[in-house]
């Protein structure tokens, strides 16, 4: 199966990269590339297809979060995305966090496009800002979820010093 190359996507200060699921066989190639990127941490939204071990060796975290494929996620996760990615970015100014469902065209991108909202973009900004690197990202039932969704703000706040609203 021809896969897509992973995508880096670059919003404030916040840093992702969306990229298909490994293979045992494939994962000291996909563990270099999320060094190159400086992954920290890697959330898979899938089952399962490699021993994390591996992964993790290298100093990356890797957190299970599946849920259906084609579906929006459920609000745990949501809520877990969100929670991680406000800590990592606060705490590890500059990381990248990975994220991954089998082919990087679904519900990978959508944890990404719900960051973005959350940060302030628009939904159609955000789902124009991933398609420009992730042909195909989206399908309709995720589209509409991301249409419906409304932010809490989770990821923006105003510091003291400044007049930004978002992550610094």
């Amino acid at each position: 199966m021809n896969r897509p190359a992973p995508v880096e996507i670059i919003f404030n200060s916040m840093r992702f990269l969306i990229t298909h699921n490994p293979t045992n066989a494939t994962l000291n190639k996909f563990t270099e590339e999320l060094k190159k990127f400086g992954v920290t941490t890697l959330v898979r939204v899938c089952e399962a297809t490699y021993d994390k071990a591996p992964v993790e060796k290298e100093g990356i975290q890797v957190l299970d979060w599946p849920f259906d494929d084609g579906a929006p996620p459920p609000t745990q996760i949501v809520d877990d995305w969100l929670n991680l990615l406000r800590e990592r970015f606060h705490d590890e100014p500059g990381c990248c966090i990975a994220v991954h469902c089998v082919a990087g065209l679904g519900r990978a991108p959508v944890l990404v496009a719900l960051a973005l909202i959350e940060s302030g973009m628009q939904y159609e900004d955000a789902v124009q800002f991933i398609r420009q690197k992730r042909r195909g990202a989206f399908n309709s039932k995720q589209l509409h979820y991301l249409e419906k969704y409304r932010p809490k703000c989770r990821l923006r706040f105003k510091a003291a010093n400044s007049t930004s609203c978002c992550i610094q």
